[in-house]
């Protein structure tokens, strides 16, 4: 049963540890890619807003013409034509395009806070607040774009001086994309956003073959280092799970080696004394010392008898074979009906014929044997219920009786060896509390599962076993 235990316990480990890594693995990607495609985003809708057709005609078609009016190269600007030229890059003397109201003023390019301010020595901006063409991440990204006039004619194409896409493949992409009429979007690794302006349409694109190549990079390294992390955490987990189960183990071993071991040495002089007072008693007559004497070694004698059974369905390996159940439980079911009509119950049995599993025939029987007498002891009504029948590949068997409402601190330890609801556990015939500690070891042993439930007033003991066809 440990042994069980330890695997599932593993598995459980491993299960939590795979989807704690794809959890955190897709929120960092998700997350990753979303904020890199939305800072894309924003540039590209800055570069429209920024783009002139006359300031491309002024460039003689130079790619990306610049949103700033500059005579010559400043100190530390690109040069002309230079990779990642876009609407601020300048190749040659321009004007300025005009801008919104609410932008010539204090949002161009030029407009950002300097670097080194006279009140803040030494302090730089925080990227996050600038305005998307005042960022680095502007300057060295490529844009490409098309103008179209309205009856279709092509007025001007920057292919970004990259050489990377043609102008007739950046036209006839163009052209795909207004046929689509969607409005933004991807195409492989460029972002796309068509712009109406008053006298032309313009097709604008920003190509972020760099950062998904990183991201793409990003996540392979994340996977081959992940996976191998795993690994090395399924070896400590195993290695740790074995030195935490293997004391419970040998633990639960000895204790059930110890009540094999007991059952077996008071299974001897529990007959001698029975033996003994019998002849007493025939030789002494009828004595209230004797009877007494005899009483209690008869439950001795059947306290060592479940031990003896609990040490069997645990520890013996039994004969199975191919049996039917049905035949069974209505067997046990024609047993209890006198005992149940003693006590003014009634045994409702709804049993589905033809059940066949793989079992041993006097385990399964007792099962039956204490569900039912079990039903019949704690009952508070007349009525006890029992049902076999076959859900999926399961032959599932219930028992069900009115009794009252069984906390549910209580209830986790009802197949607990010598375990008794009533805290007074007060003698009650020849039993000790070891019926159900059998019924679970007798359904685990052919594989199966048992549980028990309390709703509205009835006890319910549900037993499932797989049907092997």
């Amino acid at each position: 049963m440990f042994s069980r235990s330890r695997k599932k316990i593993i598995l459980s480990i491993m299960l939590s540890l795979i989807l704690l890594f794809a959890v955190t693995l897709s929120v960092i990607m998700l997350a990753s890619y979303r904020e890199i495609r939305q800072r894309n985003a924003e540039m590209l809708e800055r570069y429209v807003e920024l783009y002139s057709l006359d300031q491309q005609s002024d460039s003689d078609g130079a790619p990306g013409a610049s949103a700033q009016t500059s005579d010559a190269p400043e100190a530390g600007s690109q040069a002309p034509g230079a990779p990642g030229t876009g609407p601020q890059a300048s190749d040659s003397p321009r004007t300025a395009p005009e801008a919104p109201p609410d932008e010539r003023q204090g949002s161009g390019p030029s407009s950002g806070p300097a670097p080194d301010g006279p009140g803040d020595p030494g302090s730089k901006p925080d990227q996050r607040d600038l305005p998307p063409e005042a960022r680095p991440d502007y300057e060295l990204s490529t844009f490409y774009s098309v103008a179209f006039a309205e009856d279709g004619t092509v007025l001007s194409v920057s292919d970004g001086a990259k050489g990377l896409y043609g102008e007739d493949e950046l036209i006839e992409i163009s052209k795909e994309l207004l046929s689509g009429g969607s409005a933004s979007g991807r195409l492989g690794d460029l972002s796309y956003m068509v712009s109406s302006k008053s006298e032309y349409t313009l097709v604008a694109f920003i190509d972020a073959t760099v950062t998904e190549n990183s991201m793409r990079m990003l996540l392979r390294n994340v996977l081959i280092v992940g996976g191998a992390a795993i690994v090395v955490l399924f070896f400590i987990s195993l290695f740790l799970s074995r030195r935490i189960v293997q004391p419970l183990e040998e633990s639960d071993r000895q204790q059930k080696q110890f009540i094999s071991d007991a059952s077996h040495e008071l299974k001897t002089p529990v007959a001698v004394i029975n033996a003994n007072a019998e002849l007493l008693q025939r030789e002494l007559g009828k004595s209230e010392w004797l009877a007494n004497i005899r009483y209690e070694n008869e439950r001795m004698g059947e306290l060592v008898k479940q031990l003896l059974d609990l040490s069997r369905a645990e520890n013996t390996d039994v004969p199975m074979e191919q049996l039917d159940f049905s035949r069974i439980v209505t067997g046990e079911v024609l047993a209890f009906e006198s005992l149940a009509f003693e006590q003014g119950k009634t045994i409702i049995s709804e049993t589905e014929e033809g059940i066949h599993i793989n079992g041993n025939q006097a385990q399964l029987k007792q099962l039956v044997s204490i569900l039912l007498d079990n039903a019949v002891r704690h009952s508070s009504g007349s009525d006890i219920e029992i049902s076999l029948s076959r859900q999926a590949h399961s032959a599932v068997l219930s028992v069900i009786n009115e009794g009252e409402a069984i906390p549910k601190d209580q209830m986790a330890h009802l197949f607990d060896r010598f375990y008794r609801v009533d805290e007074a556990r007060t003698s009650d015939g020849h039993h000790y509390g070891l019926g159900l500690s059998i019924a679970k070891a007798v359904t685990e042993k052919h594989g199966g599962s048992i549980e028990a439930s309390c709703d509205d007033g009835k006890v319910r003991f549900t037993a499932s076993f797989p049907i092997k066809n």
